[in-house]
């Protein structure tokens, strides 16, 4: 029996207080050293039951929660300064926002399932970087907003991303809004977000930082409109259909095989098919940040979440 949608009064968790950034102690030369394609669904922090989170669940999603693990695992041996995401909630429809404020805390709640993700945050930008892009983007052109209002909300799609990947929130961040309005249609030219992907990189390298960059993205994106009782409950997920699934594949033979061009080519393909979440520019951001690397992706794990298609890739570029 389906369970109608449900909305609460929420009182905040006690925040914790967030963790000081650390001195990586990386060494090597400063620029992307790797990148990752990060899905955000927030059913994945519900199934892990983090202290800072505040529904609890019984699990689920395993197969993408333990392809986090390795992720987590290998940002820890990368030892980035910095970790740079680009996420499809921070919805801003005039220009490209970077968020420059120091400190960001708060509860972040995600309206389409606010009985599973209820988060508190609290954690540190690397402002120099931030405001870095900012200025960059501008000398290219684009029309770059720095957003240095201490009570920002921050998306879940960018907390969900960040929580997974770094749940210790001991690296400082960099968080770019997903500009929509201009390339959210399948025809869409994704010249813009490239753009915003030169930016970035070039502030990168300008502060001197070793970066890992994120896109905040799922793939297929048709989805189930009615959840079971039980959230989690794993008998009553799967991929939306067959089309869905046979195009995500498709995508990720490309990147596996490390054959980029082709990827970039595909991509617009990829989107109309399935109306997938990288219509938003993540992927497209993070690849031209990266100089669109000839080199394999490593598919840490592919599953579905209320239908859609994930993907955990990293491209090490170390």
């Amino acid at each position: 029996m389906a369970r109608p949608s449900r909305v609460f009064h929420l009182e905040p968790p006690q925040s914790r207080t967030a963790a000081k950034p650390r001195a990586t102690g990386g060494g090597g030369k400063a620029g992307i050293i790797a990148g990752f394609l990060a899905p955000h669904p927030p059913h994945l922090i519900y199934a892990e039951n983090p202290a800072n989170n505040e529904p609890r669940s019984h699990g689920g999603w395993e197969t993408l929660r333990w392809g986090y693990e390795a992720a987590r695992k290998r940002l820890r041996e990368l030892k980035p300064d910095v970790i740079v995401v680009q996420a499809s909630h921070w919805i801003t429809a005039v220009g490209h926002h970077v968020n420059c404020v120091e400190n960001p805390k708060g509860v972040s709640v995600d309206p389409i399932f606010p009985h599973l993700f209820r988060y508190t945050f609290d954690f540190h930008t690397d402002v120099e970087l931030a405001e870095a892009v900012v200025a960059e983007g501008k000398s290219l052109g684009l029309t770059m907003g720095a957003m240095r209002h201490p009570g920002l909300r921050v998306d879940y799609g960018t907390i969900s991303a960040l929580h997974l990947l770094n749940p210790a929130w001991d690296i400082p961040v960099v968080s770019l809004s997903a500009n929509n309005n201009p390339y959210f249609f399948a025809d869409a030219d994704m010249g813009e977000m490239e753009t915003l992907g030169e930016a970035t990189r070039r502030a990168i390298e300008g502060t001197g930082r070793r970066a890992v960059i994120v896109a905040s993205n799922s793939l297929s994106h048709l989805h189930w409109d009615v959840e079971p009782d039980v959230p989690e409950d794993m008998a009553r997920e799967h991929i939306y259909n067959d089309h869905q699934y046979r195009w995500d594949m498709k995508l990720l033979e490309l990147i596996r095989a490390g054959r980029t061009a082709e990827l970039r080519r595909f991509i617009p393909e990829h989107i109309e098919a399935t109306a997938a979440e990288i219509k938003t520019g993540s992927l497209n951001w993070m690849l031209a940040a990266m100089g669109w690397p000839e080199v394999p992706g490593i598919v840490h794990a592919y599953g579905s979440v209320i239908g859609t298609g994930n993907a955990i890739v990293e491209w090490n570029m170390a």
